[in-house]
């Protein structure tokens, strides 16, 4: 699996360039909702950026670990404000196989959103749905900024499961390009272990 680890200078001009995307093509949203969690950070950015904040949250259970997802995308806590007659932008770091956006868009239309819209960071290209704005296609896994940790323990935990001692699964970690202080400093959270 390829990895590629942005850093929060980069996740922010990726954000820049979103926005202005959204202004090219003159979509004005009433409403920036925000895929908990990880469509949270872009919309705040977005907020900003285009000027508009009033933002929203919509929660959607479906990953478990790295690549591994549930059989299907579950609401677990239905949009916090009223879009009845609104203009709403959807936000979420990236649309991957697309499930969770799906649902999301049809929960908003299904309140009564007059027009609604998505927006990602990244795409990834056998989503089933193609956000109307974004700004990078990859294949590749993501690790963003605000779900480091979460994400070393999951693979430690999955690395672990096959037969890897902590200091090759530092070495399968080091691959994904994010500082070995880093992943040192979260694997001895981890594991207790100093590598």
């Amino acid at each position: 699996m390829e990895f590629i680890a942005p850093s929060w200078e980069e996740i922010y001009n990726l954000c820049l360039d979103l926005s202005d995307r959204i202004k090219q093509q003159k979509y004005e949203p009433e409403i920036i909702v925000g895929i908990a969690r990880g469509g949270w950070i872009p919309a705040r950015i977005l907020s900003d950026l285009l000027g508009n904040s009033y933002t929203a949250n919509l929660k959607i259970d479906f990953y478990r670990g790295v690549g591994e997802t549930k059989d299907r995308p579950v609401i677990t806590q239905t949009i916090s404000t009223i879009v009845e007659g609104r203009k709403v932008l959807i936000t979420d770091d990236v649309a991957d196989s697309g499930k969770s956006l799906k649902v999301a868009r049809e929960h908003l239309e299904q309140c009564g959103a007059s027009q609604v819209k998505i927006a990602t960071i990244y795409y990834k290209p056998w989503s089933i749905v193609k956000p109307d704005f974004y700004i990078s296609e990859t294949e590749a896994w993501i690790v963003f900024p605000w779900e480091r940790k979460e994400f070393v323990y999951k693979m430690y935990e999955s690395l672990k499961s096959k037969g890897l001692n902590s200091k090759d699964v530092l070495r399968e970690l080091l691959k994904t390009g994010l500082p070995e202080d880093l992943l040192k400093r979260f694997l001895k959270d981890i594991t207790g272990e100093e590598l």
